[in-house]
């Protein structure tokens, strides 16, 4: 259903929604040189991104998962860490511990504090179901308060502060599921596919035509530049009418027959600020029906859980979703 765009806009000066939809098209620029398509995890990731929230990207190897967030956090200029999780992985081995320091010159001998690779604005948590539910819990203060605590010792992490997960689908043996409330951290979550034949050969061209793995990427956007244009989000418009959609839909995912536990609060919010992003990063300063349901999916099918039975039906929290963006009736220009 369309809607009429004038409806839902603000009076505001659009100079910050053009300046992120300029910061998006740069960024995407320099992603490209490295990444071949994937558009639609890219846009997703940078949405992400600007909103200040973490992602967990689905997908089997070899599909540039990790190579996507390394590239970023060069983009970005961000202090990047990449944490393999293993099942031998303990929770101080993300977030630091206490070590024996030892002074040279006295000999003097001290507990000193030996931060962990939490402490990165951007921290790639890769393949986050093969650790423990203990060792995964260790992230989840951190990518909802920004913080780590220790021993009773309370430490902030830099913003602007990020947590990618990368997930392997397919393969089961030796992972653990994530808890609910770890997925229901995760502001969205995204699969990646397998590129069509044209950009796969285009891969292989530009590999050949280089002579190198390497492909040197620049720095075009600062962590200054970041942190502003996350507080600009603020001041993206959002109609009485649009806030009211984003309840009904969310009432609808714990109304539905179909559904066990449906979306939180965390999810409205999590949809209502992505849908922000979605229209200031191409330079509107007002949020429509349509950014919404553009939104949905990624912001609230991970935090679905369906009733038991139907898993021979194979049905899929993301199609409850999209049903559901049938049935929840949007804001018209008539109705207001």
């Amino acid at each position: 259903m369309s809607t009429g765009a004038a409806e839902f806009e603000s009076t505001d000066d659009i100079a910050l929604a053009d300046k992120m939809n300029n910061g998006r098209k740069q960024i995407i620029t320099e992603l490209q040189k490295r990444i071949v398509g994937q558009s639609e995890v890219v846009e997703l990731v940078l949405n992400t991104l600007f909103v200040g929230g973490n992602s967990l990207i689905v997908g089997v190897p070899g599909l540039a998962k990790t190579l996507l967030i390394a590239t970023l956090a060069q983009v970005l200029d961000l202090k990047f860490n990449r944490i393999q999780f293993t099942p031998d992985l303990m929770p101080s081995d993300i977030t630091g511990t206490d070590i024996i320091n030892e002074d040279a010159s006295t000999g003097r001998r001290q507990m000193v504090f030996a931060p962990g690779p939490i402490f990165a604005n951007i921290v790639l948590a890769d393949e986050i179901n093969r650790t423990p539910p203990k060792t995964q819990s260790a992230l989840l203060e951190a990518m909802q308060e920004h913080r780590v605590t220790i021993q009773g010792r309370t430490y902030e992490l830099a913003e602007p502060f990020f947590v990618f997960a990368t997930q392997n689908p397919i393969e089961l043996e030796g992972t653990y599921p994530l808890p609910e409330a770890q997925l229901d951290r995760f502001l969205i979550r995204v699969a990646i596919g397998y590129p069509n034949a044209d950009e796969e050969r285009q891969i292989l061209e530009r590999r050949r035509g280089r002579r190198q793995d390497d492909v040197e990427v620049g720095a075009v956007v600062s962590r200054a530049e970041v942190l502003g244009m996350q507080q600009a989000l603020e001041d993206v418009f959002v109609a009485d009418v649009v806030m009211q959609y984003v309840v009904d839909l969310v009432q609808a995912t714990r109304a539905d027959h179909r559904v066990a536990l449906g979306a939180s609060p965390r999810g409205a919010l999590a949809l209502l600020k992505l849908a922000r992003a979605f229209a200031a990063l191409r330079g509107r300063d007002f949020v429509t029906p349509d950014d919404v349901k553009a939104m949905a999916g990624p912001a609230l099918a991970h935090r679905l859980i369906l009733q038991p039975e139907l898993w021979v039906t194979k049905l899929s929290p993301a199609q409850v979703v999209s049903d559901l963006l049938t049935q929840v009736p949007a804001p018209t220009t008539e109705g207001r």
